[in-house]
């Protein structure tokens, strides 16, 4: 039997692959500007999937924002969490490093619903479109760039396990459009990121087939999709005992990868959060692949050099209210579950408290 002949279980499988979106360098800027990577860096990008780049924000200019806005999006929900009589104290005491964990105690599923109910505040637009970044991106996909829609604010408490990642894809989350278009991210800790603190993993060289593997749903008590070791060798070529490389960034670095590039992100063994931001971008025109709940937003064109980015679909909306899907008799603003569509497009493997959510008959998933 051909393997297009193949009888497909679920949406998200297919037997399409574009090796050469994910390993072919577009055409480098001949101009010269503030923040652009080496060559070899570049290389790296295409050749192994990912690069770390050590130092390259001004942390009290680009990154200190963003915390103080963490800090209020903290606070909002210490203060809706004590007037709905879920927590017996603010903790206004603890800081960005301890605080949530101090409410996650005494009301378990705390960072969920911080991660679905954080707002796209003015630090982070400005992190998302930083000059120096957008001058990175135009050497990874060209001078056309608009942000992804998927962008997230990682709440990384510890010794969680709604907060460890396991192996998988990106592009696996988002309808199947996403498997032949390179959407990279940046990857930003707000604080050094490392092994205890449960930084990310990658394996170098898995995207070179440019292939989706077969992921499963879920891990463990989580919305998070997965994809098995002896998948990624099968499908993937992976060597798993060589490829796989421990991705350690200083505060002020980033790790960039792309969406096929098989990741995980190891557990919070310390004694504090581990907060991150992830934002992403792709070839303007080119379609969000997000089920076509959000579209993209243009950021920068040649041709438009006095571009006033229209972050209309933003404004009072937080991000995850758009992958959550509406539940009955559930009060929205402690449901410490979620639903997405990426659910539905794998096999669920382990059902659990949010797949038990799920509506009958209401599928997301489509295939382009």
């Amino acid at each position: 039997m051909a393997p297009s002949d193949k009888p497909k279980r679920f949406p998200g499988e297919v037997d399409e692959a574009y090796p050469e979106i994910f390993t072919t360098k577009p055409p480098q800027p001949t101009e010269k500007k503030p923040g652009q990577l080496p060559q070899h860096m570049i290389d790296q990008f295409f050749n192994d999937g990912y690069v770390i780049v050590e130092k390259f924000f001004d942390c009290e200019k680009d990154l200190e924002p963003c915390k103080k806005a963490i800090e209020l999006e903290v606070d909002k929900l210490a203060n809706k969490l004590f007037k709905g009589g879920k927590i017996k104290q603010l903790y206004n005491e603890y800081g960005l490093r301890d605080r949530l964990i101090h409410i996650e105690n005494e009301f378990p599923g705390a960072n969920i619903i911080l991660h679905k109910s954080v707002n796209l505040a003015q630090a982070f637009r400005d992190l998302w479109t930083n000059e120096r970044l957008l001058n990175v991106v135009e050497q990874l996909i060209g001078p056309e760039i608009s942000g992804n829609p998927i962008w997230n604010l990682r709440t990384k408490t510890p010794n969680n396990e709604a907060t460890t990642v396991p192996w998988h894809q990106d592009a696996a989350y988002l309808d199947n459009r996403a498997y032949k278009i390179l959407q990279p991210t940046a990857w930003i800790p707000l604080l050094d990121a490392n092994e205890r603190n449960g930084c990310m993993r990658v394996v170098s060289g898995a995207h070179r087939k440019g292939k989706i593997a077969l992921h499963q749903c879920c891990w463990r008590d989580t919305t998070y999709i997965m994809l098995d070791e002896e998948e990624m060798t099968k499908t993937l070529g992976t060597d798993m005992e060589k490829d796989v490389v421990l991705c350690p960034v200083p505060y002020g670095g980033m790790l960039l990868i792309n969406n096929v590039i098989p990741h995980q992100s190891l557990p919070n063994l310390s004694d504090e959060i581990r907060w991150s931001l992830d934002f992403r971008w792709q070839k303007t025109g080119l379609p969000a692949s997000y089920y076509d709940l959000q579209e993209c937003v243009e950021f920068r064109s040649p041709a438009k050099p006095n571009l006033k980015i229209d972050w209309s679909q933003y404004d009072g909306v937080a991000v995850k209210d758009m992958e959550n899907e509406q539940k009955e008799d559930v009060d929205e603003d402690f449901d410490i579950t979620i639903q997405g569509p990426w659910m539905r497009k794998w096999e669920i493997v382990h059902p659990n408290r949010h797949t038990d959510g799920l509506k009958e008959g209401n599928v997301y998933n489509k295939s382009h």
